[in-house]
């Protein structure tokens, strides 16, 4: 359920009733690491490393720490969605900075890949950001890099929950002129199509 342009709010979806019943897709330890890799937030050689590095239980106690941080954000969210944000919203984020606070973030300059090569490359080398990954606990650190980024550079204005009568998904609205209704047109918005039309229908038997 990639569909809120922004994984930080992304990762608020990560439970809800999208249709009928609640989905949760972090129910494990597993299912957190499968989230990581289909949001693109780790390289899937950076959650093989902790992976195998991972004591018995301990991802699951990271899905469960996981869970308890976008409860959290969740609350920040539906509190200051809406409006835009201001000096006085920092306070109440001071959980998420003592997380950031405990990244291990590094630059290194390597060579450039192949596939990422080109004719007019001044440089076969480029620099990118690693992480050293000390314990299954930093998989939670690029949750709250998104959750940052989010914080540091959308328009909370539009930040907005879908307007499906049973859904709960959230969604940056990033469309000209901030018209978006749904959490998608495919599930919600053809729902919300389909009732409108019925409700024609029996006003035109009438």
């Amino acid at each position: 359920m990639f569909l809120a342009d922004s994984l930080a709010i992304d990762f608020l979806n990560s439970v809800g009733f999208p249709v009928d019943t609640e989905v949760e897709w972090l129910e494990s330890g597993e299912d957190f690491v499968n989230w990581l890799q289909e949001a693109g937030l780790v390289s899937p050689e950076e959650l093989k490393e902790v992976c195998e590095g991972a004591g018995p239980g301990e991802l699951d106690a990271v899905a469960a720490q996981a869970r308890a941080l976008r409860e959290w954000f969740r609350g920040f969210v539906q509190s200051h969605k809406g409006a835009r944000l201001t000096r006085k919203a920092l306070k109440d984020l001071e959980p998420l900075n003592r997380l950031l606070a405990r990244d291990e973030e590094f630059d290194q300059v390597e060579v450039r890949a192949k596939d990422a090569a080109g004719p007019d490359d001044l440089s076969e080398l480029t620099w990118v950001r690693r992480r050293r990954w000390r314990s299954p606990e930093a998989l939670l650190l690029p949750v709250a890099k998104a959750m940052a980024e989010l914080l540091a550079t959308a328009d909370f204005v539009q930040v907005k929950s879908c307007e499906g009568p049973t859904c709960t998904l959230m969604f940056l609205d990033t469309t000209r002129g901030h018209i978006r209704r749904w959490c998608s047109m495919a599930v919600c918005g053809n729902r919300a199509k389909q009732a409108a039309h019925r409700l024609r229908a029996s006003g035109d038997k009438r």
